[in-house]
């Protein structure tokens, strides 16, 4: 329903711009040097503001509608629902919302859950059909009442251009600012989360202590301060990093330079696209190839040299993962590589200077910035990844600087703690913290990247 609204709403801009357009013409008799903006900015005008009140009108509607049906099937709960946890309430309630759209729902514990479910379903049809008629008249009722807006707007001296260009400059800001808000609002999130389980865990035994197990305490429904220490988890998440940029940093870096001043136009034409095809792959199949070809090879290797090594290792998963971020740093390096201007090339080669001279004393620090702005951008790839570790590296926190041994990373256990079954006081807390911590770490590491770029950085007119 949400979504013919809207292709309602998009015809209805289209047929804006169209009648506008006519209007601006009609109203000058064809004469278009008396008007001040051209009739398709009047038409665009008409469309932009049809557009934008219908859509805001829909989504609002929709949002507090979709808001207030649930909270009348919370107030619609029987007495003896109400001393349910919450949790158990949302349950009923979604499963009602599930049985009334005629979809598959859990087998009911006994004859009272399916009643409550059943009369919880006929109050959701009833809010549903009011939903079903109130939004499209809603909507698309101020959708038209904007086109009669703009209609009656369209004058010979009207600055359709000017207007049209304001609402444009509006929406770009509207963008940045939930761009921001966005952002502002994760970080908050993790703030208050975090804030909220450190009320309970020293920050201390959290940041330095050395063993992890936050589970433990799950059966007695609360957090043992002594089995949340993360060091396992950073010395792991920063020992895959590590090798990670190993392999990725000089391999990606090389075939960026090979790429953009020594291949041919053909050998580039497709050896780039082909690098390229490598971020394109899913992470399950790198850690497929990680688990059955990779980590084979490093253990008999291993074994043959008298080595003990591990059915999952950090160097397994850390290799497939570095394997995996080559063409994000080959790709951005090669761009930034081939922005620097050739007029520096030129004047190096007039000097005397050989293409390797030129290379790692003009071009490489004209684009310092991009490669190491490219570097970030892996390291953060290799920070985030999932997927691979689980299956190349396993789940164990070890603290061990090994690369032979299993470990495990920030976001492995994140993923864990917040897809299980346990309460949220004992999962939630330290997922967040972890989420903090790692959010600040980044930030540290862009900072610190940032200050090497403006120090080193060369600047050419």
């Amino acid at each position: 329903m949400f979504w013919s609204n809207a292709l309602v709403i998009v015809v209805l801009a289209g047929a804006a711009f169209i009648l506008s357009r006519q209007r601006a013409i009609a109203v000058v008799e064809g004469n278009l040097g008396n008007l001040h903006s051209r009739p398709g900015y009047h038409g665009l005008y008409a469309a932009l503001w049809t557009f934008l009140v219908g859509t805001l009108v829909l989504i609002v509607l929709a949002g507090l509608l979709s808001i207030w049906t649930d909270r009348v099937m919370f107030d619609a709960l029987p007495e003896d629902s109400q001393k349910l946890e919450h949790i158990q309430q949302v349950q009923l309630i979604e499963d009602a919302k599930a049985l009334a759209q005629n979809e598959i729902v859990s087998t009911a514990n006994n004859a009272r859950t399916a009643e409550i479910r059943a009369e919880l379903a006929k109050v959701y049809r009833s809010w549903k059909s009011v939903q079903a008629w109130l939004v499209p008249i809603g909507s698309i009722g101020m959708a038209l009442a904007a086109l009669s807006f703009a209609l009656g707007q369209v004058r010979p001296r009207f600055r359709a251009r000017n207007q049209s260009e304001w609402v444009i400059q509006g929406l770009l800001l509207a963008s940045a600012g939930l761009a921001i808000l966005t952002t502002l609002g994760i970080v908050l999130s993790l703030i208050g989360e975090t804030m909220k389980f450190f009320s309970h865990v020293p920050i201390y035994k959290f940041l330095f202590g050395t063993h992890w197990s936050p589970l433990s305490g799950v059966f007695e429904g609360k957090i043992n301060p002594d089995s949340v220490g993360a060091i396992p988890l950073f010395t792991g998440t920063l020992l895959i990093t590590l090798i990670a940029m190993l392999v990725a940093v000089p391999v990606g870096l090389m075939a960026a330079i090979y790429l953009s001043d020594y291949a041919s136009a053909t050998t580039r034409a497709w050896a780039k696209p082909l690098l390229e095809l490598l971020a394109g792959i899913p992470t399950v199949v790198y850690g497929f190839f990680a688990v059955v070809t990779l980590a084979p090879l490093i253990r008999g290797a291993g074994e043959s040299l008298g080595l003990s090594v591990a059915s999952e290792s950090a160097l397994a998963a850390g290799m497939v993962m570095g394997i995996m971020i080559i063409p994000f740093i080959s790709s951005l390096s090669d761009d930034v590589i081939n922005a620097v201007p050739q007029s520096l090339r030129d004047g190096s080669y007039g000097l005397g200077a050989t293409k390797a001279e030129t290379l790692t004393r003009v071009v490489l620090p004209a684009a310092l910035p991009g490669i190491v702005s490219a570097v970030l951008l892996g390291m953060s790839r290799a920070i985030g990844e999932t997927m691979i570790v689980v299956m190349a590296a396993g789940q164990g926190a070890n603290l061990t600087w090994n690369p032979l041994a299993a470990v495990t990373t920030v976001t492995v256990q994140i993923v864990a703690l917040i897809s299980g079954d346990t309460e949220a006081d004992t999962a939630a807390g330290p997922a967040f913290a972890l989420g903090f911590t790692l959010f600040c770490i980044t930030l540290i590491f862009n900072v610190i990247a940032l200050r090497i770029v403006q120090k080193y950085r060369q600047k050419y007119d």
